[in-house]
């Protein structure tokens, strides 16, 4: 790298930090007027304790979501700069390519996209747990709280021949009632057993039936033998049977990936809102590279109204781009779709538009 490489690598990023260093407090302060009736309602609640637990993860969260709005803003901002100052000129008077002018930024781009997928893959799913923990336990309604504590009408596919059905299950005593386990031989049904009330042991992962009954179905005979209380094993956790894609924003991708494997053997039919969450954690980190060249194409040459006509056609842009983003990732989480082509159709679109713009500049 040349020094004007490092310049321009080295104002990038001052800028980039700088402007999520101001995106980061106003959100804060949203946050804190919004949530501090919420906050003095706990005696309890120290100051120590909403920073470590709430604000703390708060500020992990919402860095990573700001880190292209950032990066787009940082990029018109600094390359605006250049222009209005003739330095672009000199540049370009150097013989220097629109190409060869894209290099500092894409290297800046690169550091911030590899910090991001860190990030979106382990660092912001294990700090969305705790913050949620905190929300769940200080910030949410009582009816808010119990969104995941119970279950009902629920039905899940284990192995390719066994299935079960629970009518009612407490996710927090790990206990329910009116279940049903049945074994089938391709479209024979061999066994089905039945209990009115089914409860978890965390110690040994066994599940306690009482009130059970089980009729196992032969070629000429049918035998069918009771008892009020048995232990067994299942395979299946009461955590298996909340699927909400809250939930997913909680996993680290490996996990993740794991929990949407299962889940499609067992036969749960729309899995799409979890994949969306997967294929987001990928496709939002990979825009900085798309973003950066519609920036620094707009910036890229002198214009009246300087850095501010900039900053409006981009903020134009990027509030186009969220909008975009968020219609695709509601419609990718119904059931049938394609998710996958729905959570990169912004990233496909917008990148049309990069390569437009691109090829418009370097001429």
């Amino acid at each position: 790298m040349k020094i004007i490489d490092w310049y321009i690598l080295k104002q990038f990023l001052v800028t980039f930090v700088f402007t999520l260093l101001i995106l980061i407090p106003i959100a804060i302060a949203i946050d804190i007027s919004e949530k501090v009736d919420n906050f003095l309602e706990h005696t309890d609640l120290g100051f120590q304790q909403i920073v470590d637990e709430y604000y703390k993860n708060f500020i992990i969260y919402y860095t990573n979501t700001f880190m292209p709005l950032a990066l787009f803003i940082a990029v018109i901002v600094f390359t605006s700069k250049l222009s209005n100052n003739t330095e672009i000129i000199a540049i370009t008077n150097a013989k220097v390519s629109f190409t060869r002018f894209l290099f500092p930024y894409f290297v800046g781009a690169s550091l911030i996209t590899i910090i991001s997928l860190g990030m979106n893959h382990f660092g912001v799913p294990n700090s969305s747990k705790e913050r949620k923990k905190f929300e769940k336990e200080y910030l949410k309604s009582r009816r808010q709280k119990n969104e995941f504590k119970f279950v009902k009408e629920f039905s899940l596919q284990l192995t390719d021949s066994t299935y079960i059905f629970i009518r009612n299950f407490n996710t927090e005593k790990k206990s329910g009632y009116d279940f049903t386990s049945e074994v089938y031989d391709g479209i024979q049904l061999k066994s089905k057993l039945v209990s009115n009330r089914i409860a978890y042991n965390v110690n040994d992962s066994t599940f306690t039936l009482s009130n059970w009954k089980i009729r196992k179905i032969y070629s000429d005979r049918d035998h069918i033998s009771s008892g009020s209380k048995i232990d067994t094993v299942f395979n299946f956790t009461p955590k298996d049977l909340i699927y909400k894609s809250a939930l997913a924003q909680e996993m680290p991708s490996g996990e993740l990936n794991e929990f949407i494997e299962i889940s499609k053997k067992r036969g749960v039919k729309n899995l799409n809102a979890y994949l969306v969450e997967f294929h987001k954690r990928t496709s939002l980190p990979i825009a900085s590279y798309i973003l950066t060249i519609i920036a620094v194409a707009l910036a890229y040459r002198k214009r009246r109204g300087g850095t501010g006509v900039n900053l409006t056609i981009g903020i134009g842009i990027m509030f186009l781009y969220v909008f975009l983003m968020k219609i695709s990732e509601v419609l990718g989480a119904v059931a049938g779709v394609n998710s996958f082509l729905y959570v990169w159709m912004p990233n496909i679109v917008f990148g049309s538009l990069a390569i437009y713009l691109y090829l418009k500049a370097r001429k």
